[in-house]
């Protein structure tokens, strides 16, 4: 069969480069835009099949250096109720003993000012009870009494925060399921 088309014109790559021909024994390589990071041999290589110049890209004069903060947007769509009662427990705990301690420091820096000698005073010259059978102050607010009452205050704060909390996630599930979560956008430390 013999070819009746005529002259067929050669094709033409991307920005009008022309095919490497192929040698006889070698095998064949696909053109690439950039050259490999191989080397200098295969640098060369490439160059001879480009026909010329490697072509090597260049960043844009005009481009700015500085990185963008990436952005996420998220969504938090349940708060698993274990994981939530379990971390307000020790928080309340903590916050508890903080509690006992502070109320500790206050009475000791109370009773080294005189305040409870001092309103004692007061409450017996009002009271007109100069003898044994009127208010003592200071019998009624001492270290034990003050340290048993704020612990009490304190199991029943650990109580009630964590079954609060344990409560809250609950009603944050079955919100969530109706209008989706809330949605938090983070982004990137620079």
């Amino acid at each position: 069969m013999t070819d009746t088309r005529g002259g067929q014109p050669q094709y033409q790559m991307f920005g009008g480069e022309q095919p490497a021909p192929q040698q006889a024994g070698q095998p064949y390589h696909p053109p690439q835009a950039y050259p490999s990071p191989g080397g200098a041999q295969d640098g060369r290589q490439q160059a001879g099949r480009q026909g010329g110049g490697a072509a090597v890209r260049r960043p844009r004069t005009g481009a700015s250096t500085t990185p963008r903060t990436r952005k996420a947007r998220l969504r938090v769509a349940k708060a698993d109720p274990w994981s939530v009662m379990k971390v307000s427990f020790l928080l309340s705990i903590a916050l508890g003993i903080c509690t006992v301690v502070a109320a500790a420091v206050l009475w000791m820096v109370m009773d080294a000012m005189g305040v409870f000698s001092t309103v004692g005073g007061q409450i017996s010259d009002a009271t007109g009870s100069g003898d044994s059978n009127g208010f003592d102050l200071q019998s009624f607010l001492s270290l034990p009494r003050v340290l048993v009452f704020t612990s009490v205050v304190a199991v029943i704060d650990v109580v009630l925060a964590t079954a609060l909390a344990t409560l809250g996630a609950f009603i944050y599930n079955l919100s969530a399921g109706f209008v989706g979560g809330v949605e938090l956008t983070l982004a990137e430390d620079e």
